[in-house]
């Protein structure tokens, strides 16, 4: 528990570093990852010398016992009376407090605004001192992108645990077989192999369909010759892992051979890439380029990666658009997904993703399946 005490701390020292006097967390994962809370609605209001976790009726065992389990006076509990924006309204209104941050890339507009003006009409009827919310971006995500040792243990355990499901896949592929068929078993796999559940809809693409690189899986069945995308996470113990292969059903299409080695080759040109320092920009290009070099440049439309954690598609975005994501440097303790792929219609598709942890000297690969020539 005192690595939630730790993660508070931080936040304060990065919100006052900012020049904010408190900051609202409302996105619910980033409440998990400060104070361990889990619940479908909840928020916390953090200053300089107070937390509190706001939540209604529902959660309100659940949160004393989370609340036990910290040390004292770390946070403190306000139930909602009426509704949460009104809550934090009043939570808000001090004198001391008169910039207050807020999760700008999470929070709706809507209700920025309705706390707005809810603050602003405690000022009408003469309470002293303007409250004003401050939009900041990744104020937390850029502390969670940095897992720290039990979450690296989860996370590894996770991989583990994805890496014994993706070896038996295999054994679901058959001509004749529906994608949906093979959805629903790989998602009965996860759960047997005790995941919480998936930690997004399976995706089972097989044929002409492999060449979109997110389709759904349908009713189409698996005939001989086909390439199969098979792309499918869990969620362990709250934390996301994701992996994908590329299997074929029989004999493929010299084309479609061809196609797998270069995704092959680009995979593990990303994975030689990761080091600390390197910029995620460079990993994508590591692999990019090497597409590239085989003339598929423009099969590959997607970034290599994404980062891991209480959400499946997190910091740091491994893409060649530094302009869209931030291209900080990684570092150690970072987890992210290397997931190259080429798409050509009416042919088919091939990707191959892998988990890896950044080290002090380069990367771990968390999972650990083989590759399908």
């Amino acid at each position: 528990m005192a690595r939630f005490g730790d993660r508070i701390g931080m936040l304060r020292n990065d919100f006052v570093g900012a020049g904010l006097d408190g900051f609202v967390i409302t996105h619910l994962p980033n409440l998990r990852y400060m104070i361990g809370f889990i619940g479908t609605a909840g928020a916390a209001v953090v200053t300089p010398d107070r937390c509190t976790l706001v939540v209604d009726f529902r959660y309100a065992t659940a949160a004393r016992e989370i609340l036990a389990s910290h040390p004292d006076g770390l946070v403190d509990l306000v139930l909602v009376d009426r509704t949460y924006d009104e809550t934090l309204t009043d939570l808000l209104h001090r004198p001391e407090a008169s910039r207050i941050g807020i999760e700008g890339s999470s929070m709706t507009v809507t209700r920025f605004e309705r706390l707005s003006t809810l603050l602003a009409g405690l000022d009408r009827r003469g309470v002293s001192g303007a409250v004003s919310l401050v939009a900041t971006d990744r104020v937390v995500e850029r502390r969670s992108a940095v897992k720290d040792a039990f979450e690296i243990r989860t996370l590894r355990e996770a991989a583990r645990r994805l890496s014994h499901v993706a070896r038996g896949v295999g054994a679901f592929l058959r001509e004749g077989r529906s994608e949906l068929a093979v959805a629903a078993d790989i998602d009965a796999a996860i759960r047997d192999a005790g995941f919480e559940r998936p930690a997004f809809d399976t995706i089972v693409a097989s044929g002409v369909n492999s060449a979109r690189p997110h389709a759904r899986p349908g009713p189409r069945t698996l005939e001989a010759g086909d390439g199969v995308v098979l792309d499918f996470g869990g969620i362990y113990d709250g934390y996301c892992v994701d992996l994908t292969r590329t299997l074929h059903i029989g004999r493929p299409a010299p084309e479609l051979l061809r196609l797998a080695a270069a995704v092959r080759e680009a995979h593990a040109a990303a994975i030689a890439a990761v080091r600390p320092g390197a910029r995620p920009s460079a990993i994508d290009a590591a692999a990019r380029d090497v597409l590239a070099g085989h003339g598929l440049a423009d099969a590959f439309g997607h970034g290599t990666g994404h980062g891991l954690g209480l959400e499946v598609h997190e910091d740091p975005r491994i893409s060649k658009l530094p302009g869209a994501f931030p291209d900080d440097p990684v570092v150690a303790g970072m987890v992210f997904t290397i997931e190259p792929g080429a798409y050509v219609d009416g042919l088919g598709g091939v990707r191959i993703e892998d988990d890896v942890l950044v080290t002090g000297e380069g990367c771990d690969l968390l999972t650990d399946v083989p590759i399908e020539g």
